[in-house]
């Protein structure tokens, strides 16, 4: 056997070895695996029963063509009338949990505080909730999953600072009305994506196109929201209730494009300006140092009397800071951060301000999804650097998953399951991560916003040509049920 192959066979046995390393280990005890679906996207029964309009109806019946295919989510997949068959689906995986959202505009029609509550509303989330527990599911909810309602919008939404009382009242309700069976509670659900893509880029309900400005704006009341919640939760409910109150943004993770200084500050930075612009305020009571550092100085050079990101007052500061109980992290995939030479100060956007180059190595899996790549390390890289960033907190993750065009033999869901679910666990085992609980997205196929049904992330198919909505397990179901079953990621583990 000659020099050259003898070393090739050995790094091929070292790869194989460092890559099973995990993959043959066991999740503690402790650790939960759960599923996920958001109200918008699985229920439809968009008129019915009292439910008021929301942002999303109003855009896809006014704008059909925002979503590919003219698509709504005007049934979906049908859960409001199907959600005993959903539950029954749940307990097929084994989940401990069921990560879902409520419909704002289904509880509170016109979504104004002291505006009437809508009994049908209230009634079907405690009928699901009920279900889930029957069944021994521990409901994990969702306050707000991107689905405001429209009449809010028409008062101006996000920007307009008024929406504290809205949301406040909203929270009180469902605290008062579910808080006896949910332990687990999240405001605002990638309120990136809220403010980003909703008021600065426009790719989401309600639309707007206002980048530098009004997505600030969302931000700071959003933040404000969920601060407000969150002391209405402690003082009003907790003592009674004993549950969890959280937070839940998302980021990819951004790898660094070299050693170099430049390029990891610019990691950092990307990383601030997406997950730290609202998890550094509700952890720290304020925005990241270096958004405030350099949007400051920009709008001075832009000629603005003021920053275009709006300040809390000292007081604000302390009521925000550690409004959370627990870290949440929706993460799907990575990309590489480079250093750039400075935009022109002139130019007003988030980019602008951010101004980091993202790329991608385009030699990483394709999904059907153009921003997903499937980058398995990403997520360990992004777990260690939570821990680090927030002093070691319990970790969830409440999103991860991938996408496809269809189809009931997904083995690429699979390896994707098997491979990110890997990292956690060398996160945890190897590198003493606090990560306790794993949220698959998603139970089924469903609205996938701008793109429609035109891309799948489902453990389950639907059928969304039949009006009875059936469901069909796909393989990657019966992947994720052995695992939680066995608590290991392939057939045999140590």
């Amino acid at each position: 056997m000659s020099n050259n192959l003898l070393v090739t066979l050995l790094l091929s046995v070292l790869l194989y070895r460092e890559a099973t390393a995990a993959t043959n280990r066991t999740f503690p005890d402790y650790f939960k695996f759960g599923i996920a679906t958001a109200s918008y996207q699985v229920e439809g029964a968009w008129n019915e029963d009292g439910k008021g309009e929301n942002i999303w109806d109003h855009l896809c019946h006014t704008n059909p063509t925002f979503v590919d295919n003219g698509d709504n989510g005007d049934i979906a997949c049908d859960s409001y009338h199907k959600y005993k068959e959903d539950v029954g689906l749940l307990k097929d995986l084994g989940v401990a949990y069921y990560r879902f959202s409520l419909s704002w505009s289904r509880i509170i029609p016109l979504g104004l505080a002291g505006s009437p509550i809508n009994q049908a509303g209230i009634d079907y989330y405690k009928n699901l909730i009920q279900e889930l527990v029957d069944n021994g599911i521990e409901p994990m909810v969702t306050i707000f999953h991107w689905d405001l309602p429209e009449t809010l919008q028409e008062f101006g939404g996000f920007p307009n600072p008024e929406l504290v009382e809205h949301f406040a009242y909203y929270a009180r309700v469902v605290f008062e009305n579910f808080g006896d069976s949910v332990k687990y509670w999240g405001t605002f659900n990638e309120p990136l994506q809220t403010c980003h893509q909703g008021y600065g880029t426009g790719t989401m309900a309600p639309g707007y196109k206002s980048s530098g400005l009004a997505e600030y704006k969302c931000t700071h009341t959003l933040i404000k929201a969920h601060a407000r919640a969150y002391h209405i939760y402690d003082e009003e409910f907790r003592p009674q209730q004993q549950g969890y109150v959280g937070m839940i943004p998302d980021t990819m993770w951004f790898e660094p494009a070299s050693d170099s200084p430049a390029d990891q500050e610019a990691a950092e930075r990307a990383l601030q300006f997406n997950y730290g612009w609202y998890f550094n305020a509700v952890a720290n009571g304020n925005y990241p140092s270096v958004m405030i550092e350099r949007i400051d100085e920009r709008s001075k050079q832009q000629g603005f009397e003021t920053s275009r990101l709006p300040k809390f007052t000292e007081e604000e500061i302390e009521y925000i800071k550690g409004t959370y109980d627990y870290v949440a992290i929706n993460a799907y995939t990575t990309a590489y951060a480079q250093a750039k030479e400075e935009t022109d100060p002139s130019v007003i956007s988030y980019e602008s301000d951010l101004n980091v180059d993202t790329f991608i190595d385009e030699t990483w899996e394709q999904s059907a999804s153009s921003w997903l790549r499937v980058v398995p390390w990403g997520l360990r890289h992004l777990l260690n650097w939570l821990s680090k960033t927030y002093n070691h907190p319990e970790i969830f993750v409440t999103e991860n998953g991938v996408s496809d065009t269809g189809g009931l033999d997904d083995d690429r869901r699979i390896y994707y399951y098997q491979e990110y679910l890997s990292n956690v666990l060398e996160a945890i085992l190897d590198d003493g991560v606090n990560v306790t609980r794993y949220t698959a997205w998603s139970l089924l196929d469903n609205f996938e916003w701008a793109r429609g049904y035109s891309e799948k992330f489902g453990m389950y198919n639907v059928n969304f040509a039949n009006p009875e909505r059936p469901r069909t397990p796909k393989a990657s179901a019966s992947y994720y049920a052995n695992v939680i079953a066995s608590r290991c990621l392939v057939d045999t583990c140590e």
